[in-house]
């Protein structure tokens, strides 16, 4: 194919071509301007009815100086090369359209145009020793000082049509490859498959449709390689893959520099699916406003969105990777984040502050969900203090390692919905503070492991203060177990159902030895089945529960449970009124479980029973209260201990510490049956003094010989002596000597400590009902 003048059409990337290519640009402003007075040249009005000037295949030199001019024509250079910028800076056009043309430049600031500005499958190259005269940061006269330099300038450029750069590169060694700072656009900016080497810089820039980089390359490796502060677009901000044509084709889009856009306002979605996002870890910092020592503050973002706006989806997912911290503060997200299927990292810090977020969203307000499915941080924290979420969090078989630090912090976070985080791999601390979730906490089958060592306390999962209007699940999914390998704090947790820990396996740092603190917490039902002894101690101070459910690995926990004022109110399995051997296993488990002897305990479970009708089972529980009791006091006497145990074993044997009042009347029957036997076979010699000596009645003699009237009757004698104080006319009236002498002291004393242990129960008992 020939061109007009039959030449090959033109190759404008191959370098400077044949001069029969050569077109004066002065020869194609000819029919457009007129001398003026003074020699100044004026625009003359249009000549002609064809709106379009076209120029295809042709080498323009000199500069194409269309600056302030106002004609109602289209400017279309197609496989065009120009040897200088052209400069339509304060120009009003119908339009202008680069189409496969390179260009060492493009001048148009305070551009108007009625329709489109296209660049397609163009180049814009600054050569390093060509700087743009317009763009210069020089000293000068004859240059427009304080603006930075850039390939493409369309600062407040408005723009009637869209804004096309699609298959073009723009490369700057030196300064920017777009500077367009409060452009204009009615409709949209298509920068399918750009390339730029240098800054994109857009701050305030406004569009009433979409702005789509799908498939661009932005590459300012320590700088901002999209600086788009305070863009108002109206449509969507798409940055994802670009589809068009095969699949080996398909474009992802890259971001190498920072993704900057604070305060940025988007009507609808931002679409970041698949995308490369990159700045360099050990480079110099971009800002110098982040040199500091403000905990913060984060060095080495790939995505700044600091205020960000968006009405509709915020799309960072699906395969999207990030080398950098996504920040995004004080965000508003009309609809949904989703992180779903990304991959974000950080370089660890190495000294404090460590600045080594991965994704940092402190104080956002997202209306939507958090969906956070297979997301994967290898490397940094993820950060979500004083978030509010109108959703869920969806986090199943996510991925945060951040190995002794905090690799997930949601501290007062506000969830609407559930906080799900099923199946995940966590290493370092889940830390869940005084979070708020309208529905369930649930951790199924998620291991949390390596947690973050602190001066004070240090656990995996720390979910202090937290209120959940539903469940707290810390449970296994299927064969995969919950692990918090540092152990679980929840002191203070107001839970409205229950709090869940079937299946998990617990441990303990071994500096704190505390597995599961659960001190304070409250809820409707505890269910405390892990499956393997918790590693440390179970707090339980304080708390509340309509239901305990539990196991023997909880009661066997290695560091013993504390159950200081633990109260419940029923057992979800409680024993049953005939199976004893049940209630003297829950018994055991209790004494091993607790460090000494502690009344508080053994009074819940009796309450409890008690409570659900079983009387008899919480009397054995008070039973045996009053014997661990007895054996720690005599624990604690060196001299008096056996007394103190001979006193427990008598009160115990007797009436069962007043718990067993017909033991009282056996013993009281046992003894009156042996003395009644022992005086009614037996005989005294007594009977063979003199008359004058004793009175005598059958077998036995009365001391005083007036006592005529009296009956010898060996019950009543016996009754006489067992019974302290009362006197039924017996005792102290009958001759007694020999064995039979002791016999009756030794009933008489029997009769003074049954009675003093009766006594001692009775009051233990009016003290319990009282």
């Amino acid at each position: 194919m020939l061109t007009d003048n039959g030449l090959p059409p033109l190759d404008p990337f191959a370098g400077v071509p044949d001069r029969r290519y050569e077109v004066r640009a002065t020869d194609l402003l000819k029919p457009f301007v007129e001398p003026g007075n003074g020699g100044i040249l004026r625009w003359r009005k249009q000549a002609t009815n064809a709106p379009i000037v076209q120029v295809e295949d042709a080498y323009v030199t000199g500069i194409l100086d269309l600056r302030a001019a106002d004609l109602e024509f289209l400017f279309r250079f197609e496989r065009c090369r120009f040897e200088h910028p052209p400069d339509v800076r304060e120009a009003t056009l119908l339009g202008l359209v680069f189409r496969k043309c390179w260009l060492p430049g493009l001048k148009a600031r305070n551009l108007r145009s009625r329709n489109d500005v296209r660049l397609i499958r163009s180049r814009v190259e600054v050569d390093k020793t060509d700087e743009i005269e317009e763009t210069t940061v020089q000293r000068g006269d004859d240059r427009e000082r304080g603006m930075p330099n850039a390939a493409v300038n369309l600062t407040d450029a408005v723009i009637e049509g869209s804004m096309v750069l699609t298959r073009t590169e723009i490369s700057h060694q030196h300064g920017k490859a777009i500077q367009a700072d409060r452009l204009t656009i009615n409709g949209a900016l298509l920068a399918y498959r750009m390339v730029a080497n240098g800054e994109v810089r857009v701050p305030g820039m406004k569009t009433g449709g979409n702005v789509n980089f799908s498939g661009a390359s932005l590459n300012n490796p320590d700088g901002f390689a999209l600086n788009a502060n305070g863009v108002q677009i109206g449509g969507s901000l798409l940055c994802e893959v670009d589809n068009y044509g095969p699949a080996a084709q398909r474009k992802r889009f890259s971001c190498n520099g920072i993704l900057y856009l604070p305060s940025a306002r988007v009507g609808s979605d931002i679409v970041l699916r698949e995308a490369k996002l990159g700045v360099n870890q050990y480079g110099p910092i971009v800002v110098d406003q982040w040199k500091s020592n403000d905990p913060y503050l984060d060095p080495r973002p790939a995505l700044v969105a600091d205020r960000l706006r968006v009405d509709g989806n915020l799309e960072l997912s699906d395969g999207l990777q990030a080398l950098g911290t996504l920040r995004m503060v004080n965000a508003h997200i009309g609809g949904s984040l989703r992180l779903a299927g990304a991959e974000v990292k950080v370089a660890r810090g190495k000294r404090v502050p460590y600045y080594d977020r991965a994704i940092h969203l402190d104080g956002s307000q997202i209306n939507g969900d958090i969906e956070a499915t297979s997301l994967r941080v290898p490397a940094g924290q993820v950060r979500l203090s004083d978030v509010t979420v109108g959703g869920s969090v969806l986090a199943w078989n996510a991925m945060f390692l951040h190995p002794e630090r905090d690799a997930f912090a949601a501290r007062r976070t506000k969830v609407a919905g559930n906080f799900n985080l099923t199946d995940a791999t966590v290493q370092g601390t889940l830390r869940l503070q005084g979070a708020d979730v309208g529905g369930s906490i649930n951790l199924y089958g998620t291991r949390v492991t390596q947690p973050g060592v602190r001066p004070t306390t240090s656990y995996s999962v720390d979910v202090r203060t937290a209120r959940v209007g539903r469940d707290l699940v810390l449970t296994e999914n299927k064969d995969r177990p919950f692990i918090a390998e540092g152990g679980v704090n929840m002191d203070g947790c107001a839970v409205a159902r229950r709090v869940d820990l079937r299946g998990a396996e617990i441990g303990s740092l071994s500096r704190d030895g505390i597995a599961v603190d659960a001190s304070d917490v409250r809820a409707d039902e505890f269910v405390l089945t892990p499956a393997t002894p918790p590693s440390g101690r179970f707090l339980l101070r304080r708390a509340h529960c309509g239901t305990l459910g539990d196991n023997e690995n909880f009661w066997t926990s290695t560091g013993g449970i504390e159950l200081d004022d633990f109260r419940y109110d029923a057992l979800k399995v409680s024993p049953k009124v005939d199976d004893d051997a049940a209630l003297d296993r829950r018994i055991h488990l209790l004494r091993h479980a607790l460090d000494g002897y502690r009344p508080g305990p053994y009074d819940q479970l009796s309450a409890t029973l008690r409570a659900s009708g079983n009387e008899e089972h919480a009397s054995t529980v008070s039973l045996k209260k009053q014997q661990f009791r007895y054996e720690a006091l005599a624990s604690g006497f060196k001299i008096f201990g056996p007394g103190v145990k001979l006193w427990s074993w008598l009160q115990r044997s007797m009436v069962g510490y007043g718990y067993r009042p017909v033991r009282a009347l056996g013993w009281l029957l046992t003894i009156l049956a042996i003395g009644s036997l022992w005086f009614g076979l037996g005989t005294d010699n007594c009977v063979q003094a003199p008359k004058d000596t004793y009175s005598v009645s059958g077998p036995r003699c009365a001391i005083n010989r007036d006592d005529t009237g009296l009956e010898w009757n060996p019950v009543w004698y016996t009754a006489d002596l067992i019974v302290p104080i009362v006197d039924f006319g017996n005792k102290s009236r009958w001759y007694m000597h020999g064995a039979d002498k002791w016999v009756a002291a030794g009933i008489t004393a029997m009769g003074w400590i049954l009675a003093t242990t009766i006594a001692a129960g009775v009051s233990r008992m009016l003290r319990r009902n009282n």
